[in-house]
């Protein structure tokens, strides 16, 4: 039994400082300005929408969260109450490959109708990357890579933690250069469900 928790605690300590450090590098390899830039375009927006699919949706969709926080009118493509996307809207659309075809597909209708996409992926040559008014590189490895030669972690973890974590920072420059105080954010916090 001692055997065992022994392995267990270098296990979780080794793979914590993997994570953290994987993380930490990918977060300061980014360009600031390029995130402050879509910042811009996510306040200048009529509304905001995201899309992305399973964890890298689920990542986007705390980001939405978020947006929502600061008041800005913000949708989840695909949920039934989510309006059409129009001019002046922008989506946010989150694809490590930047080739899924549900989020490249989105973001092509919302191009045929005006609005902007801010592209959110590892791969620059993507469909996603080139349909981007702006385009987010998060350069961790794509899914299908199992090299290990951009990160230990398995398929696309570190990337949809850094969607987390890059969006995170994003709402948090928002916020600090808002002129709400957190109270005003909380009142917009879920009190039902």
């Amino acid at each position: 039994m001692t055997t065992t928790v022994e392995k267990t605690d270098s296990g979780f300590s080794d793979s914590r400082k993997t994570v953290l450090d994987e993380t930490g590098n990918l977060l300061n390899s980014v360009d600031a300005d390029q995130w402050n830039r879509a910042g811009a375009v996510v306040l200048g927006a009529r509304s905001v929408f995201v899309i992305g699919n399973g964890r890298s949706g689920l990542a986007i969709q705390m980001a939405a969260m978020r947006l929502m926080h600061l008041g800005l009118p913000t949708h989840v493509a695909g949920e039934v109450t989510a309006p059409a996307i129009d001019s002046g809207d922008v989506l946010i659309a989150v694809s490590g490959s930047g080739t899924t075809a549900s989020v490249v597909g989105a973001a092509e209708t919302a191009k045929k109708v005006g609005a902007s996409v801010i592209a959110v992926t590892t791969n620059w040559e993507s469909k996603l990357a080139q349909l981007g008014d702006a385009v987010l590189i998060l350069p961790a490895a794509d899914k299908q890579d199992h090299s290990g030669s951009v990160t230990k972690q398995y398929a696309g973890s570190l990337f949809e933690q850094s969607v987390l974590l890059a969006f995170d920072a994003l709402f948090e420059a928002l916020r600090s250069n808002s002129d709400q105080t957190p109270e005003e954010l909380w009142k917009r916090h879920a009190n039902i469900g």
